[in-house]
């Protein structure tokens, strides 16, 4: 895999922070429900989501046939947004790391001698 896959791994990795939290927060086993998700995800069915209300009745805690729908315009406003920020700690990131240490003060030192 690539640099770019890498990147796009680790993007989907984080984004599975939201459905676990969730999960737990309601009291369920966040791995569990977690890969309960991502197998109906799989299995073609994009509408499933987490099922808060399962908490200590044994079932899954995903709900296959959810009519819950959410704000698109507002997802991604939220994603561009953090996904901007990402971007913005990686540029001042590239800037730190490209810089030689001293900064400059090995040049000034030459320049006395």
């Amino acid at each position: 895999p690539g640099l770019d896959q890498y990147a796009v791994r680790a993007f989907a990795k984080a984004l599975e922070v939201v459905p676990r939290t969730l999960a737990e927060n309601a009291g369920l086993d966040g791995a569990s429900v977690l890969a309960a998700l991502g197998a109906a995800h799989a299995n073609g069915n994009a509408m499933a989501g987490i099922d808060i209300e399962a908490a200590g009745t044994g079932r899954t805690g995903v709900d296959e046939s959810t009519d819950v729908r959410d704000l698109l315009n507002v997802k991604v406003n939220a994603f561009r947004l953090a996904i901007d920020a990402a971007l913005t700690v990686l540029r001042v990131d590239q800037i730190i790391m490209s810089k030689p240490a001293g900064g400059g003060m090995k040049d000034a030192r030459m320049g006395q001698s």
